[in-house]
């Protein structure tokens, strides 16, 4: 018996690194099923209690908004008191606040349970992803956060297809019971496996970190999350990129229904595929910004350019399109660079930010993604739906790539004097070596 608690012993402490993403990410995924599931009862909301769009969109986004608000603070507190433990107490109660849903009685209920959710929720996204990045390689890091960040839109497309399939067999209140039953199971996995001793024993030194930079006092690093205008402007075009996101997310299952004339469940499968799609294109963003990046960091912003751009020109061209086929082809086209620039982003925010700040950073990231796009998105569009109808409202939500592109195009231009500023390599290698080495092995020039 005790042969076998220390093989089993060995083989989590061998994969450490990959159960911890696995976990992490699992729960990301929990995370937005208990989000988005609501995107899938929408019709039966909407008969049952007579919702207008302008409600429904105010359910969804104000998940998103409570997460804006409270993302910073509990980053803060994840930093400072444990990200494992804060990791497994935010699980466990959005996942308690979704089971809670199932028994609302009416709008304000289900919207008390919604707030609920979203502070449950506010600071995972960033705590999760500092957690993930400190076990792997800084060149990783924009797959890393790319592949991560997906969860979200996997997620979505799990609840939406998931909690429309169980709400037309047992009804929409089951739909909220089994996705908080998944993340109460997942918290208690984490907890099992995951502690803060293992995490530092797998930590990856950053690199050209000099001893005992892990040590550095938490206050001496946190001026360095609004420090420099590169990291700001990640911020900005991330958060307005994800606007368009948040809106396809939310609204593609009642398009689908309403200008395809598609069933609630019809509409929601296919939403959800759609969905896969958009969340296949945040790692592929990702992967493809490390590749071209590997050797000339800089154009990590120039990538993103492109993936933003090829959203707003597909989506635009796309929503403009006679309802059809052909139609959704383009869609799905433009759903797929859609929230591309997320691994990017947040590459981009971790490079230009200590480790022991970093998930404080993310918070940041977290607040601008949801007060410039998951909050806003879907609330905007639905207001729009009331006054124009869902297929007018939707041609609006490419046009906030816009902002994204002008946000990453300022960013890139102040990249290296970002860098300088933060005391690094302008090439994006590593620290300046004072010594004339290497930014890389430290090694002098002969």
């Amino acid at each position: 018996m005790a042969a076998t608690s220390d093989g089993v012993r060995s083989w989590v402490s061998r994969h450490f690194p990959r159960l911890v993403f696995l976990l992490t990410f699992g729960l990301l995924l929990s995370d937005y099923m208990s989000r988005q599931v609501l995107a899938a009862v929408f019709p039966y909301l909407k008969a049952d209690w007579r919702l207008t769009d302008t409600q429904l969109g105010a359910l969804t986004g104000i998940v998103a908004l409570m997460v804006g608000v409270f993302a910073i603070p509990l980053s803060m507190v994840g930093d400072r008191w444990g990200r494992v433990r804060a990791v497994i107490v935010m699980a466990v109660a959005w996942s308690l606040a979704t089971v809670g849903s199932a028994f609302a009685a009416g709008f304000g209920q289900l919207m008390a349970a919604r707030v609920l959710i979203g502070v449950g929720e506010a600071a995972y996204a960033s705590v999760g992803l500092a957690v993930v990045l400190s076990v792997f390689p800084a060149t990783r890091r924009a797959s890393l956060a790319g592949a991560f960040t997906a969860g979200g839109a996997f997620g979505g497309v799990l609840g939406v297809a998931v909690g429309g399939a169980i709400a037309a067999q047992f009804g929409w209140r089951w739909a909220f019971a089994a996705m908080g039953a998944f993340g109460l199971i997942l918290a208690a996995g984490y907890a099992i496996l995951v502690d803060e001793d293992r995490l530092r024993a797998h930590r990856v030194a950053e690199p050209g970190a000099g001893p005992g930079s892990a040590e550095r006092p938490w206050r001496a690093g946190l001026s360095t999350v609004f420090a420099t205008p590169s990291v700001l402007m990640a911020y900005v075009a991330c958060g307005t990129q994800l606007f368009v996101a948040a809106a396809l997310v939310a609204w593609l299952p009642s398009y689908l229904h309403r200008v395809h004339a598609m069933a609630p469940s019809r509409a929601a499968g296919v939403a959800s595929l759609l969905i896969l799609i958009l969340g296949a294109g945040m790692i592929g963003g990702g992967v493809i910004a490390d590749r071209v990046s590997r050797d000339r960091p800089a154009r990590i912003w120039s990538t993103a350019v492109v993936i933003s751009a090829l959203s707003l020109g597909l989506l635009a061209a796309g929503f403009l399109m006679r309802p059809g086929g052909l139609q959704l082809v383009v869609l799905a086209a433009g759903c797929f660079w859609a929230a591309g620039t997320t691994g990017p982003c947040g590459a981009v925010v971790a490079r230009l930010t200590p480790d022991h700040v970093r998930a404080t950073a993310f918070g940041v990231l977290t607040l601008f993604n949801n007060v410039l796009g998951l909050a806003v998105g879907p609330i905007v569009i639905g207001m729009l739906a009331d006054r124009l109808g869902l297929q007018a409202a939707m041609r609006y939500v490419p046009v906030a790539a816009v902002p994204a592109i002008a946000a990453l195009l300022i960013g890139g231009r102040a990249y290296p004097s970002s860098l300088r500023r933060l005391g690094a390599d302008p090439a994006g290698a590593g620290p300046a070596n004072p010594a004339g080495g290497s930014p890389v092995t430290g090694l002098r020039r002969g």
